[in-house]
């Protein structure tokens, strides 16, 4: 979604399809991503293994991951059908 807002708002409003700051906001978003998902992957299994809790801990992270990993495949799949190769 935010990568066809940033392609088709300049068309919308007359601006250049190409500009230096489709770099930039790629960086910042990805920077922005990097940072949300160390937070909701590592910030709370980390200290639940800091307090002792280390079963919980890898539970918690490895729920964490398999949630990811099927969402994952479930937008590729969708990808797949909505737009065959």
């Amino acid at each position: 979604g935010i990568v066809s807002l940033m392609v088709l708002a300049p068309r919308a409003v007359g601006g250049p399809e190409e500009s230096i700051f489709y770099p930039m906001v790629g960086l910042a978003l990805l920077v922005l991503s990097v940072s949300v998902m160390a937070y909701l992957f590592f910030y709370r299994p980390v200290t639940m293994l800091l307090d002792g809790e280390r079963e919980k801990a890898v539970t918690l992270f490895l729920q964490t991951v398999g949630i990811f990993a099927v969402a994952t495949a479930a937008v590729f799949l969708v990808s797949l059908i909505v737009h065959p190769a």
